[in-house]
């Protein structure tokens, strides 16, 4: 049976599971070895963050309303926060992270992970999708800068925080709440797309799978 492993700084937080939705059951071990287990999950979890890099990009081409294009960025990317907050990083990679106040008003940040198998391909997209989108809204933050667009600044802004804050979080997941966060960020975005352009220029098809199994 698996269960969540708990990294939290603050002692005494309650353990609340993760749902069991995304482990993989007795029988269906192979499927860890498909293209994907989520299709739809991963779909969503790179179409929202990618419209709204796209919207922001193409939106003085379509229409010169500021407000009209500033709502649209901005409803593309609560759509996603809310997305890889609660859907894809709990089914993906078995992450999860929330903040609880307690009876003394006190708030409490949680970083939960599940020690279970996941799709190494579903994994691959979400770290790949966590990570860039932060660095292109980082370069649309130092043109805003230097272009002095102080309006469409703003707007980065936003973007970063809310897309900063997934990553940050996640993070904090998988390498533990209590480890210094400025180190092993910086360490763990540069191994993931590393290993992500390796495993995207010489991956190799898998050899197939026999049908016998020992028992243990």
């Amino acid at each position: 049976m698996n269960n969540p492993t708990m990294n939290s700084a603050t002692p005494g937080v309650p353990q609340v599971p993760l749902l069991d939705d995304d482990t993989i059951a007795f029988g269906e071990e192979d499927n860890a070895n498909k293209d994907f287990i989520h299709p739809y999950i991963v779909f969503f979890h790179l179409v929202f963050r990618s419209a709204a890099v796209v919207v922001y990009i193409l939106c003085g081409w379509f229409s010169d309303s500021f407000i009209a294009s500033f709502v649209l960025v901005i409803l593309l990317l609560s759509a996603d926060f809310w997305t890889v907050k609660n859907i894809s990083g709990r089914l993906l990679v078995g992450l999860r992270w929330w903040n609880y106040v307690d009876d003394d008003g006190k708030s409490h940040w949680v970083f939960e992970a599940k020690q279970n198998r996941v799709n190494r391909n579903e994994s691959r997209l979400f770290w790949l999708g966590l990570i860039l989108c932060p660095l292109i809204w980082s370069g649309f933050f130092i043109i805003c800068l230097f272009g002095l667009k102080f309006k469409w600044m703003l707007l980065v802004l936003i973007a970063l925080t809310l897309t900063g804050a997934n990553l940050y979080g996640y993070i904090k997941c998988k390498i533990g709440a209590k480890q210094n966060i400025g180190t092993a960020t910086s360490d763990f975005v540069r191994k993931q797309l590393l290993q992500n352009a390796t495993s995207f220029m010489f991956s190799q098809p898998s050899p197939p799978t026999t049908g016998n199994t020992g028992v243990v």
